[in-house]
């Protein structure tokens, strides 16, 4: 199973509730690229996401591109959230290649968890592949990286 851990696009600063941020245009343009990269060599079959209006905004870049994969919103993969419990709550997906959308710090943990290495963090609209049997602590490698340019 392929898993792609995807940070989302630039944000507005905070000026209202975290959860209600907004890509701003340059947001909107990392995240067209990184879905193209995706979509271009991944053939993904579900689509996660974080209810946060920013990590929604960059997942429409992807089902623009896939409007037929099905979308799932998890909850608890939002900043504050605990890297460990949205890990186990992926346990169940059983496709080729899932796309979870979510956050800096929980992203990077996650991908830490899955690999039994340090977190490392991500660039805005990152995506990192991994290869696992399961989504579990420990069962994924690391296989592929992109970030998109208007992030360097």
């Amino acid at each position: 199973m392929k898993v792609i851990l995807m940070r989302h696009g630039e944000a507005e600063r905070q000026t209202q509730q975290d959860s209600e941020r907004t890509l701003t245009d340059l947001g909107q343009q990392q995240a067209a690229e990184t879905a193209q990269y995706i979509v271009d060599k991944y053939n993904p079959d579900l689509f996660i996401v974080s209810p946060y209006v920013r990590a929604q905004q960059t997942l429409q870049a992807l089902t623009t591109l896939k409007p037929d994969v099905p979308v799932k919103v998890q909850s608890n993969i939002t900043p504050e959230d605990e890297p460990t419990r949205a890990l186990h709550d992926l346990t169940d997906v059983e496709v080729g290649c899932v796309v979870v959308v979510c956050h800096m710090p929980i992203v990077a943990k996650m991908a830490a968890l899955l690999t039994a290495d340090v977190p490392e963090s991500y660039h805005l609209a990152e995506a990192r592949i991994f290869d696992a049997e399961l989504i579990a602590p420990d069962m994924g490698s690391e296989i592929d990286r992109y970030v998109p340019k208007l992030s360097l």
